[in-house]
């Protein structure tokens, strides 16, 4: 059976999922297997055909293609994936629908669904797991993309700024998610008006000293702080 898109999948040993080496939302206690599913189902179903899915599953160290079917069966594409069998809905299958509903409109443009969707998904993550949790702050990226996206520079600037410092207190020094956040945060805030800009600066220079040494955001700093002067005068 022809399919139409091919989707790489990387479920790394810790539980982390990449879907085409976008990061993707795991509820804690779920199997990363079962939200793979669920978000190529959406695709499926859109296109009335199959998808053809290649995984990479370092927690078993294997590798095999699958076709994720419309109604959200899977199929065996080779040999290597007799045992595959249908993802029943539970409990958190609306959440999964919901972000991949959210993750479409996204690269569809359509913001406003897509913001909509996330700060929902951000609220109820938020309320069952806490703000740092895992899954949460996965959804709160998503969210401070689809700020910068957008055009939303100041809430993209305060959440990635936000991010950081959360990255930084749970990964600790030297990680690179924490490094990516600090970077967003900085990038956003060049796109800030000037009137916007100003009271987001002294928060966003704290975190570039607390997440790196000083030395590691220097450059990121002194444009920040040339900035702000010609904001100044």
């Amino acid at each position: 059976m022809n399919t139409s898109t091919r989707y790489q999948v990387h479920i790394k040993s810790d539980g982390q999922l990449y879907i085409d080496n976008e990061p993707q939302v795991v509820p804690d206690g779920v199997d990363p297997s079962r939200v793979v599913i669920q978000v190529l189902r959406i695709e499926a179903a859109g296109s009335g055909m199959p998808v053809l899915v290649q995984v990479q599953d370092e927690r078993s160290n294997s590798r095999f293609d699958m076709q994720v079917m419309p109604d959200g069966s899977t199929q065996a594409a080779g040999p290597q994936l007799a045992t595959a069998q249908p993802v029943a809905g539970g409990q958190n299958a609306p959440l999964f629908e919901r972000l991949a509903a959210a993750q479409a409109a996204g690269r569809a443009h359509d913001f406003d669904t897509a913001i909509a969707a996330a700060d929902d998904i951000l609220q109820q993550l938020t309320a069952e797991q806490g703000d740092t949790a895992p899954a949460t702050l996965e959804a709160a990226q998503f969210r401070a993309d689809l700020a910068y996206l957008s055009g939303e520079y100041a809430l993209a600037t305060a959440s990635w700024t936000w991010l950081a410092l959360a990255s930084f207190d749970r990964l600790g020094p030297g990680k690179r998610r924490t490094q990516v956040a600090a970077q967003n945060a900085a990038q956003a805030w060049m796109q800030l008006s000037p009137q916007e800009a100003r009271p987001l600066a002294s928060d966003l220079v704290n975190m570039l000293l607390e997440v790196a040494a000083p030395e590691r955001t220097a450059t990121m700093r002194a444009q920040i702080a040339e900035r702000l002067g010609q904001v100044n005068n």
